[in-house]
Parts: C-alpha cells; structure tokens; sequence
C-alpha cells in the first residue's frame, strides 16, 4: 500500500469515534438473616438500631468492593421485610437505594452487569442455615422448582439469569454460600458467620466481616466477566407448600393447580411466567 493511502487510513481511523464501552452496573439485594452478629428472630425486626447499623455496615463495604473492582454504578435493593430496613442517610454516598416492592421482574430487564446478594440466608430447612426460609418463614413450608428445593437465591438466580445476568456474590453463613455454589460454582462468598441451630451461630466481628466482604467483592467485579449466568431451561413448574396455618382456600388462581390442602403448582414456558403466575395470586 503506498505511503499516502496509509497516511489517509490513519487519519480516518483516528477521527472515527471510540466505540463506548458498556457500563458495569451491580444490583444488589439485602436481606437481614445472613448478617454477621444477627442470630435471633427479634434482631430482624427493621426497628433494630443494631441490626440496621451492622447490615449497613456490610452492604457498604461491599458497594467499596465493586466500585475498587471497576463498577460503575451499584444500586441496593432493601429486600428485607417491606423494605423498611435501610436509609438513604446512612447507604453508601456512591449507591442508589431501592425502597419498595418489586415487580416479578426484579428489575432485571434494566440488563444489570451483575446481581449480588449481602445478608442473604438459606432456603428453606437447611441444616446450619440461620434463620432459614423461602420468601416466608411463617407462610412457606417448601419450594420446588422443577422438582428442586429453592429459596430466595435459586429463584432470583434463574429470575436474573432470564436476562442473562450473572449472580457474582454473595455474604451470609456457611449454608447460603454453599447453596449458591450448589447453582454458580465460580461466585465469590463471603462466610460471615457459622449456623449452629436456627437460632444460634459462631459469627464474626463487625469488622472483621466487612473486611471480608470488601476484599470478596472486589474480587467478584473483577471476574464478573469469568461467571456465567445461572439458566433454568423451560418449561418450568413451581410448587409451593404453606405452612398448616396457611392452609390454602378452595378458590386458588386459575393458572395454579391444587396439588393438596397445602400445596399448589403453577407452570411457565420459563421461570419469570411461572414466578408471575405465583406472585399473581
């Protein structure tokens, strides 16, 4: 090629515009169960001051995470009990807060970079899981998906992996974090405490777990691109078991299928239909 025809494609190339690279964001979802130093049903109560101040504690240290491991943008979805648990005065000054109840979706379809879990629990009769439950602890006995027990992480898992997010972390005791490897092997956790009973744990120092849960954080933004997102293929059928005193009416939703006096199915060609019949209820 003669020098001035590379001389001109040099030009064109330097005045074409940097393709923009893609933003890194991060949804984050709170819970109360799977905070360090929180072992007993009364500390969950959104009213806590100390509750509140250590899940603050562990959510901000997290948010320092991803933004040292190159996020752009983290939002904190407060996801325990209404929504009522933490405060735009007190969340880390780089966060966006979400307060309320969410659609099925979870807000998944704003093609989040990542979702991450902080003070997440076990399902549902978890050996060592603290707290353990599925969505509700007094209305939920078990959940199947596809014939599989689940709980909050299997299902917003599959929800994000519907718009192929991957989930990148997770903190809380032992048995959660194991759970989320059963689904993502490659997700980094943070083990902020061990469950003894269902009331009792040997946890860490507040600290010592923010520590923890910074330094796993960082590390997750920064192979975010290394995890795949959990899929659940459809179709799909979700069954649901109340607890005895919340035995089912005999009118149910005409998507649901009454399995027993407890028990109900509902069926989706993937899990966000199978989820929105349920919520739908």
């Amino acid at each position: 090629m003669p020098n001035s025809f590379r001389i001109c494609a040099l030009v064109l190339l330097a005045c074409l515009p940097l393709c923009p690279q893609a933003r890194k964001t991060v949804f984050l979802i709170t819970d109360a169960e799977g905070v360090g130093g929180v072992c007993r049903q009364n500390q969950t109560d959104p009213t806590n001051t100390e509750m509140r101040q250590l899940l603050t504690g562990e959510i901000n240290a997290a948010v320092d995470g991803f933004f040292a491991g190159g996020a752009d943008e983290v939002d904190v979805w407060d996801g325990h009990d209404d929504s009522e648990t933490l405060s735009a005065l007190t969340i880390h000054p780089r966060a966006r807060l979400i307060i309320g109840k969410l659609e099925p979706s979870m807000l998944f379809e704003r093609n989040y970079s990542a979702l991450a879990f902080v003070g997440q629990h076990a399902r549902a009769d978890s050996r060592g899981g603290v707290m353990a439950h599925s969505f509700s602890s007094l209305g939920v006995q078990t959940m199947l998906l596809n014939g599989k027990p689940v709980g909050e992480i299997e299902i917003n898992a599959a929800l994000a992996g519907q718009f192929h997010t991957p989930v990148i972390f997770l903190s809380g005791d032992q048995a959660a974090a194991a759970q989320l490897h059963e689904i993502v092997p490659k997700a980094e956790t943070a083990v902020v405490k061990e469950g003894l009973a269902n009331y009792a744990c040997i946890s860490l120092s507040a600290q010592a777990a923010r520590d923890l849960i910074r330094a796993g954080s960082e590390r997750a933004m920064l192979r975010v691109a290394e995890i795949p997102p959990y899929r659940v293929e459809g179709p799909v059928t979700l069954q649901i078991e109340v607890t005895s005193r919340n035995a089912l009416p005999q009118f149910i939703p005409p998507n649901a299928e009454m399995i027993d006096a407890r028990t109900v199915r509902y069926r989706g060609k993937d899990v966000l239909e199978a989820w929105e019949r349920y919520r739908a209820r």
